[in-house]
């Protein structure tokens, strides 16, 4: 589990692509944090950590089809920067909200724009992942590139955002640019709770009076 606030920007250092998957390897501070399988979020991925080399600044995790289907990390290239944040403690505070480190499916920045001291920055969700915006409510959270934001409006093809100075120089979304993919993942409460009211909902509407 993670809290969606990130603690570092990693480097990718090397990816080596395979018919089987990927080899991820990332430069970070938090290398010494990690233990041999512990979890870490890239860009809001979890991840495991396979390899730790002795004294070095560096992680290396497997990327497996299905994380390359379901999110940007299959885009990635070496030198590209990404979000890092490590899996949270029992005993830490919840600064943001629950977050899985399960991508639901991919956005993309559709406009930047300046707003104060804050960045307006509007994320389309249209096609295969259009769906998700059934659980994207006004003042919810929602996980983008692993970084727990709050939804500032919403349309019917899109969400937007605002991101103080301390996110725009802390994580990528400060680079982030039209066009630009990004990974989302959705309040996972709002997924239980429709799953839980389907049937009642479906028995309603057939007639039955089912409470």
């Amino acid at each position: 589990m993670f809290t969606g606030l990130v603690e570092d920007l990693g480097r990718v250092e090397a990816i080596d692509a395979t018919d089987d998957g990927v080899r991820l390897t990332v430069s970070t501070r938090l290398a010494g944090e990690l233990g041999h399988g512990d979890s870490i979020a890239v860009n809001g991925v979890c991840l495991t950590a396979v390899v730790l080399p002795d004294g070095a600044d560096t992680f290396t995790a497997d990327v497996m089809h299905e994380t390359l289907r379901r999110s940007s990390l299959g885009a990635l290239e070496a030198g590209r920067t990404v979000n890092l944040e490590l899996a949270m403690r029992a005993d830490a505070r919840l600064g943001g909200h629950i977050v899985q480190g399960h991508v639901d499916g991919l956005g993309a920045i559709r406009s930047v724009e300046e707003d104060g001291f804050a960045r307006i920055v509007t994320v389309a969700v249209d096609g295969d992942t259009g769906g998700l915006l059934r659980y994207i409510v006004e003042k919810g959270s929602i996980a983008v590139d692993g970084v727990s934001l709050t939804v500032a409006r919403i349309d019917a093809e899109s969400f937007a955002v605002s991101l103080i100075p301390e996110t725009l120089e802390r994580t990528t979304l400060g680079a982030a640019a039209p066009g630009t993919p990004v990974n989302l993942e959705v309040d996972v409460m709002a997924k239980y709770a429709e799953k839980m009211l389907a049937p009642h909902l479906a028995a309603l509407r057939a007639g039955t009076g089912a409470a």
